[in-house]
């Protein structure tokens, strides 16, 4: 099937930033692939939602980004179902703590496979359908590529890669593709949660005084997708001024 609507890939993208960036191009008038690992009630029932409002405009694809050689098949499957890809948004990660002391070489590999390696390969797969597009690249990094964060190590070292990852792409796909990233600070409190003291005292070193929303990260990256035409390598901090203090 092809479509005359332009098409975004979004990995992890059936819950929290990720869905707010699909609902972002959808109701901009793309047809979106979206991507989930382990929520699949929630991928499923975005999907529905999103065909309902527009049929034909939205596919659901299921794959473990650790799994290296599942990742071409999301590109292959985006081209076969709409015959183009115009933008790839690498916003799935895995977060946790990674204890010195405690650090193994298996969290290592875990948490650089979906932060980083994913990212890279998807982009590797997508490079020729997003040339012909001349398309673009976001991918979702945090302010703790830069910033170390205490306990998370790994974490802050597999998003300071794709800091990198971002930088390179963005000249070697030059000048067909442009390629940059958001970085968002607090946005959604960890799930786990953070004790009142915890976000009272993050708030007092954001000097906009309080955290940001899914559909302000979403804008920020259909902006760098879209409209951001002489932007490339860049790398925008949507973080209500935290990286000042």
């Amino acid at each position: 099937m092809t479509d005359t609507a332009p098409v975004a890939l979004i990995t992890g993208s059936a819950r929290r930033i990720g869905a707010a960036i699909a609902r972002q191009f959808h109701a901009c008038g793309w047809s979106v692939v979206l991507h989930a690992h382990t929520s699949t009630t929630e991928l499923q029932q975005m999907a529905f939602d999103m065909d309902m409002l527009r049929p034909g405009s939205v596919l659901a694809l299921q794959a473990d980004l650790r799994d290296a050689d599942a990742l071409p098949d999301l590109i292959d499957q985006t081209v076969a179902q709409f015959g183009r890809l115009d933008t790839l948004v690498n916003n799935a990660s895995n977060f946790y703590p990674t204890l010195l002391g405690q650090i193994t070489a298996a969290q290592w590999d875990d948490l650089f496979a979906v932060n980083a390696r994913a990212p890279l390969l998807l982009a590797q797969a997508a490079a020729p359908h997003l040339r012909r597009q001349q398309g673009s690249i976001v991918n979702l990094t945090d302010l703790h590529g830069t910033q170390p964060m205490r306990d998370h190590p790994v974490y802050a070292a597999a998003k300071a890669a794709l800091e990198m990852v971002t930088r390179s792409l963005a000249l070697e796909l030059a000048p067909k593709v442009r390629v940059n990233a958001v970085a968002p600070g607090a946005i959604l409190w960890p799930e786990q949660g953070k004790d009142d003291f915890a976000r009272q005292a993050l708030l007092a070193r954001t000097p906009l005084a309080r955290t940001g929303t899914v559909e302000e990260i979403a804008e920020a990256v259909y902006w760098l997708a879209t409209d951001a035409a002489f932007v490339t390598g860049h790398t925008l901090r949507v973080d209500g001024g935290r990286t000042l203090s």
